[in-house]
């Protein structure tokens, strides 16, 4: 099993490093950053050998082509004499990002399959069991013979001694090499330096910068086969997640193509025309070609060889199996393609996913007429047909949409699908991408339908699990989705709103600033008071010290007057520089905006970025130590997090308290699709102790005054249903109001077609009349100011309470 590449960048079937197009050469007294040597082999032409020539791979897994020219491979023997010089095979021409470079060195009289076409051809007869090779930054010869020396030269990017080779890096030379094997470093391209512990020994696998390959020695050799091999798709697929042959070499495996990826990880998938009658094992199958554009069209009938792999996209998701370094016989053109498998509410099981209490579930055997996940597993690469599926999660920015073929699965009122508990995943949600980039993707919002067929492959990546990879798209029938507007407040009601913004600072454009007071000031009605959530300092991003809010602010309620609202003011504690977390040098934190025409702030001087607020026990009530004042900032529930605010204000007499919370994030939570199941939430404890710090500070206000209002709102980052809020709401000292509504409207947030809550408005006993509203203008749309939808609250601050003051 192997953790492969990661795709954020193109990367070649057995790329070994990331080359820099501006970076120097580093001495291999630390890992390389930059080259790694891939693969070495001396054995070419050699009694016993397949290949005709020894060689060495190189290989760049960096954003942007890299020049080689004015670099050299060079060769020293393994047990150097006093006489023995480095040999120089000098380099030219560039290699492309997620490519490799092969360079041929001296053929023998033996083996009977070449090279692949060659980047560079040096003269080098290496020796088949004990060599050392550099790639040095330079033509001139190399002058040490011993591992120090070469260290302290700064002109090798990378070195590899194999065999017994006296100079090489680490605690010994990689071992292994003969006739029929190479040293490389693998799909795990492991460089610490240390060439014992990086390389080992294995079949040959020669591949240059087309991504060509002539496979290698060894059983399973790729050649260029013209009859079938042993192997066929469903036994590289086998019966569970991972394929029974990861890392071994396959020759000749038939199926036609079915589509073709030509940007980002490309390849192209091919489909066994004659299937086995085991459900568990897929018929189709990805091949690899990094970062070579395909040379198949679909409908080719295909003989593949090469590796098999599997590949994880992060460490907790699933893999992907796929064939790489391929070498491909094109049988036949215009061949039929195999008939999709219709994925509908009566194909997809009702289960999500097996147990394996939090371990792996990569070994267990697939039941795919029991759970979701392994139907979905079992026609991986294979082509699949949803039809008429409704949208539940909008278009992005990546040309990509959710939809569900189980349309009666947790509608919610307006056309997604509700995320309602840990145990109950909604299993008929898929994400559609189109491999046609020459058409515009459909713009979609939450509710349209993509009506008639879509037909593609079933494909899988780290951002929301299985997707299929449409080759024909569904019609776009639009449904009309409408942005709401919350009605106004009453005189007597005094409205309290919670905005994520989304990391707003004043360097942003005027747009976006537009938009949002729209949404403030036209579909919540301009509540009385806002709540606001990652507002940054005023010039965002940048790192300089800058810690205050003004400008934003400032453009932001001038924005809200604009689109027909208040003139708001402000109250906020600035944070200490880089203390609190999300963008670094955004210095995010809470906000309250107040219509004063409205509603007075009760201003108490003390509040900072370090000192605790604490509730004041008054002959009258509970009044606060400082107004506006954070929560035990100081707490390490607060580490590098965003503070609650805490503010005093004052409607028709009456004391209202409000706690702005922006609770930390879900990052590093294992995904629901994942390896892992059931998976770990691991940020949950961080939340929850913040939930805990909240839920103390209410209960000391109540503890003076059981009838104060208390409104605590904002984005908790979790679900009502998450132990955080039931941290958060225990004792009876707040009450989610989420979980008042209708079933199918409680939601704020969609996130891989899923509709849920992350935001939360909850009150206290002593606010005992209001009306509760989550404002949909954002999550379900594809143009969105911010990725939440916000929410208002509107209390009647005068509604008896038994022991009211």
């Amino acid at each position: 099993m192997h953790i492969s590449r990661p795709r954020s960048v193109l990367l070649a079937g057995a790329v070994a490093v990331t080359l820099s197009a501006t970076a120097l050469p580093a001495a291999f007294a630390a890992p390389s950053s930059t080259a790694v040597i891939s693969e070495v082999y001396g054995g070419g032409g050699n009694s016993g050998a397949t290949l005709t020539r020894d060689f060495v791979e190189l290989a760049n897994a960096g954003s942007a082509a890299y020049d080689l020219s004015g670099f050299s491979v060079q060769y020293l023997p393994g047990t150097p004499s006093a006489g023995s010089l480095w040999q120089v095979s000098a380099l030219t021409g560039s290699v492309a990002p997620g490519g490799r470079y092969l360079v041929a060195e001296a053929a023998g009289t033996g083996g009977t399959v070449a090279l692949p076409t060659p980047d560079a051809t040096g003269t080098v007869a290496m020796s088949a069991t004990s060599g050392t090779i550099a790639l040095v930054s330079g033509t001139t010869p190399l002058t040490c013979k011993t591992a120090a020396d070469c260290a302290a030269d700064t002109r090798i990017v990378d070195l590899v001694g194999y065999g017994s080779a006296v100079v090489r890096e680490g605690s010994g030379p990689a071992t292994g090499t003969s006739a029929t094997a190479s040293v490389s470093r693998g799909t795990s391209l492991a460089d610490t330096d240390d060439n014992a512990a990086d390389l080992t020994a294995g079949a040959t696998t020669p591949v240059n910068t087309a991504g060509e390959t002539s496979g290698g020695s060894g059983p399973g050799d790729p050649g260029n086969p013209t009859e079938p091999g042993p192997v066929r798709i469903h036994d590289i697929q086998g019966t569970t997640r991972v394929s029974p042959l990861d890392g071994q070499s396959v020759t000749g495996v038939p199926g036609v193509v079915t589509a073709v990826r030509t940007s980002g990880s490309r390849g192209f998938w091919i489909q066994d025309a004659a299937p086995d009658a085991d459900a568990r094992t897929g018929e189709g199958v990805f091949v690899y070609t990094g970062s070579a554009a395909p040379a198949v069209a679909v409908g080719d009938a295909v003989l593949v060889s090469g590796k098999v792999d599997e590949y994880y996209p992060s460490a907790t998701t699933q893999s992907i199996t796929e064939i790489t370094a391929p070498r491909v016989t094109v049988l036949s053109s215009g061949n039929a393609l195999p008939a999709p498998v219709v994925l509908d509410a009566a194909s997809v099981p009702g289960a999500y996913v097996p147990s394996a209490g939090g371990g792996s579930i990569d070994a267990l055997p697939l039941d795919p007429a029991t759970y979701a996940l392994d139907r979905y597993e079992s026609l991986e690469g294979t082509r699949v047909e949803i039809a008429d599926t409704r949208v539940t999660g909008a278009t992005t920015a990546y040309g990509e949409v959710w939809v569900t073929v189980k349309p009666n699965e947790n509608p919610t009122l307006r056309g997604g699908t509700l995320y309602s508990s840990y145990t109950d995943q909604n299993t008929g949600r898929i994400k559609v991408m189109s491999l046609d980039t020459t058409r515009p993707f459909p713009v979609a919002n939450v509710g349209d339908v993509l009506s008639g067929t879509t037909t593609g492959v079933l494909d899988y990546d780290s951002f929301g699990g299985y997707n299929l990879q449409a080759t024909e798209l569904g019609t776009l029938t639009d449904h009309h989705l409408r942005r709401e507007v919350t009605r106004k407040q009453k005189g007597k009601e005094l409205a309290v709103a919670t905005y994520n913004v989304e990391n707003l600072d004043a360097l942003d454009e005027q747009a976006k600033f537009d938009t949002l007071a729209q949404g403030v000031a036209v579909n919540l009605s301009s509540p009385d008071i806002v709540s606001l959530e990652e507002i940054q300092d005023d010039n965002g991003a940048v790192s300089d010290g800058t810690v205050g809010s003004e400008a934003t602010l400032k453009r932001f309620t001038d924005a809200i007057v604009a689109a027909g609202g208040p003139q708001y003011a402000w109250r906020y504690i600035a944070p200490e520089d880089g203390k609190d977390g999300g963008e670094p040098g955004g210095n995010i934190r809470n906000v309250f905006l107040f219509n004063p025409e409205r509603v007075d702030f009760v201003d108490r001087p003390g509040g900072d970025a370090t000192t605790a607020v604490t509730a004041v026990d008054i002959r009258k009530g509970v009044t606060l130590s400082a107004s506006p004042g954070r929560i035990n900032p100081t707490s390490d529930a607060w580490d590098d997090s965003r503070k609650p605010l805490v503010g005093e204000f004052r409607f028709h007499g009456k004391p209202v308290f409000v706690i702005g919370n922006h609770f930390a994030s879900k990052g590093g939570d294992q995904p629901l699709h994942g390896r892992y199941q059931e998976p770990t939430r691991s940020s949950e404890t961080k939340r929850v102790k913040q939930a805990a710090e909240v839920n103390t500070f209410v209960k000391s206000l109540l503890a003076a005054d059981k009838s104060a209002r208390v409104i605590a709102l904002g984005d908790l980052n979790d679900f009502a249903f998450s132990p955080t809020v039931q941290k958060l709401a225990s004792d009876g000292a707040l009450k989610p109001l989420i979980t008042t509504l209708p079933r199918n409207e409680q939601y704020s947030y969609v996130y891989e077609g899923n509709s849920q809550t992350l935001d939360h408005i909850l009150t206290s006993p002593g606010v005992c009349r209001f009306d509760y509203d989550v404002v949909h203008i954002n999550a379900e749309f594809a143009d969105q100011a911010s990725d939440h939808d916000p929410q208002i609250v509107r209390v009647d601050v005068n509604a008896a309470v038994h022991g009211d003051h």
